[in-house]
């Protein structure tokens, strides 16, 4: 760490690594920099990523510190354990070091900036020290053309030149870059790392502050030690005597965390009077709805990883008492109750991020939530259901079985000398046994039906379904009663498209009585009893009466789903290319 220079500084700079030793939670990338310098295989280009704070610009100066260090005595070369006191190492910690330069590729961001910045100086060797380094924050940054320009010279660079970058969107950096870099992922600072490094900071500056404070303001920088520094800052700024918990949970605006878990536990019970209330007197203590509710999404997301993994619940973040209540509640609350209450929550973080009135939509948002989550699961309903006894038997067949789609027929003249037809008989025989060939393929009504429904006719079967009351059938004539709403040329078309399908002549009539319900009449009258059966079934009735505004859209018999299914098991086949589509 470095020494307090004259005037305040604040202590997330004044507290920032300047050795490997000094970096927390970054063992792996410093193993990998200590065995690298070692063998004296110095990449010449790093990169390094992560989220803010974990150290990404720090590190940089560190290897360039390491890279160009002479030693107190002058004779020393580029090591991992920087001595602090050379030129090299005071002038890079200062920042005036002029081999070091460093770049905010945020605010530098075209090809001029990386010409004039980089490209221009690095054919000439560094004035004083071992390595001319560039740093170049941000790097994610630079425009498609910059990194072009870059790219030939951190290809071939020369021997002198090492080139540090830093980003916290790794995504965005051409893969042409990445592959010419030596990678390190900076990772989250672990609780309890962050733990240990406030309190040596706080104990370093004589502040008091406790444990649960500051186990709050670990959780609250998301691992980035940088603003868990700068959050200690503010805390020990506060003018008491010691930080608390709830001096920390005021200045943050959060909630307590164990009447967090109050209102979790209300709105899990489905008590929205008493959720409400809750909430409203934590508004009224100063927390933000919006950081409520973010905090009830935290819960449901760590009671979930609980019941799952029981030693997520160990979180140095936590207390004692919320990690055993923690535990208690992830037994008895169902991962399906958890899942279906982070989903509502996300969309009420939405709702509450865009209202013009968070306090009210965050109410709303705690009334469907205490409406929903005492609903009990699926499974729950049915054994309860179960229980009323076993479904009367079904009738044989599960129902009336559904005619198979006849294959389409095409319109096609009567065959001059059809099959069957005897040796030697003339033409009126052929021209004779030709209609009663192809008759013979539509013995009832409903085949015809099909017939139609197999060529798409979807204007003529809604009418033959809603409007023709069939008097008499037989293949080749059709008498029907019309229906009030029956079209006056029904007839006519139905016997010139049936010829035209069949390519046999058909005789269709009208009559004044005698005809029978439509095919629609008939449905409407099964659909009807079967509806009502069911509203017979014991276990219906027991669904209707815990839901009194639940009703029966829809029944499908055994064999209908069973033919579903089947259907839905077919595997898909690709469209065939048709070379002459698109001529």
């Amino acid at each position: 760490m470095t020494d307090q220079p004259d005037g305040y500084q604040v202590l997330a700079r004044k507290y920032r690594p300047l050795t490997f030793a000094d970096l927390v939670g970054q063992d792996a990338m410093v193993r990998t920099l200590k065995n690298a310098f070692a063998a004296d295989r110095i990449a010449q280009a790093f990169m390094m990523t992560g989220i803010r704070g974990t150290g990404k610009t720090t590190t940089a100066r560190i290897i360039a510190k390491g890279m160009n260090c002479t030693g107190p005595d002058g004779t020393g070369g580029p090591t991992t354990e920087p001595c602090g006191q050379c030129d090299a190492c005071l002038g890079i910690a200062e920042g005036r070091h002029v081999d070091v330069l460093e770049m905010d590729a945020a605010s530098n961001t075209g090809i001029d900036d990386i010409r004039n910045q980089v490209l221009d100086s690095v054919a000439y060797a560094p004035s004083s020290a071992r390595y001319k380094v560039y740093i170049i924050d941000e790097v994610h940054m630079l425009s498609k053309s910059a990194f072009n320009a870059l790219l030939k010279t951190l290809e071939e660079p020369p021997a002198h030149v090492k080139f540090i970058f830093a980003t916290t969107e790794i995504r965005k950096v051409p893969v042409t870059v990445l592959s010419r870099c030596q990678r390190f992922d900076l990772r989250r600072i672990e609780p309890e790392d962050m733990v240990a490094l406030l309190r040596r900071i706080a104990d370093a500056e004589g502040g008091q502050i406790t444990d649960d404070a500051l186990a709050l303001l670990v959780r609250a920088s998301e691992g980035s030690a940088r603003d868990a520094t700068s959050l200690l800052d503010q805390a020990l700024s506060q003018g008491t005597a010691e930080a608390t918990a709830d001096t920390v949970r005021a200045m943050l605006g959060l909630a307590d965390r164990g009447r967090i878990l109050d209102l979790f536990d209300m709105v899990m019970r489905g008590d929205a009077g008493a959720a409400l209330s809750e909430l409203s007197a934590q508004y009224a203590d100063g927390a933000d709805p919006l950081a409520v509710l973010r905090d009830l999404a935290e819960v449901t997301h760590w009671l979930s990883v609980t019941k799952i993994t029981p030693d997520a619940a160990d979180d140095p973040a936590i207390s004692p008492d919320e990690r055993d209540r923690g535990r208690t509640m992830a037994e008895a609350l169902q991962m399906r109750v958890l899942t279906r209450t982070w989903q509502m929550l996300l969309k009420a973080l939405e709702e509450v991020a865009a209202a013009p009135n968070a306090m009210m939509a965050a109410e709303m948002a705690i009334i469907r939530l205490t409406h929903v989550a005492d609903l009990p699961a699926p499974e729950d309903i049915l054994s309860k259901l179960k229980e009323l006894g076993p479904p009367p038997p079904q009738p044989p067949g599960g129902g009336r079985a559904t005619p198979s789609p006849a294959p389409v027929q095409a319109a096609a003249p009567p065959p001059s000398a059809p099959a069957g037809t005897p040796a030697g008989a003339g033409p009126q025989a052929a021209l004779a046994t030709a209609p009663a060939t192809a008759l013979a393929r539509y013995p009832t009504f409903d085949s015809v039906v099909e017939l139609i429904r197999a060529n798409r006719d979807v204007r003529l079967l809604v009418e033959v379904e809603t409007t023709l009351r069939l008097a008499k059938y037989t293949p080749g004539r059709i008498e029907f009663e019309p229906a009030p709403n029956t079209a006056p040329d029904l007839a006519q078309r139905l016997g010139q498209r049936l010829s035209q399908m069949t390519g046999t002549r058909w005789a269709v009539s009208v009559v004044n009585e005698g005809g029978a319900p439509t095919i629609a009449d008939l449905r409407d009258a099964e659909d009807a009893a079967r509806k009502a059966e069911a509203m017979e079934h014991p276990m219906v009735q027991a669904v209707l009466k815990a839901f009194p505004k639940a009703h029966i859209t829809d029944i499908r018999t055994p064999g209908q789903i069973a033919t579903e299914a089947a259907i839905d098991a077919l595997p898909e086949v690709d469209d065939e290319w048709d070379p002459f589509e698109d001529s």
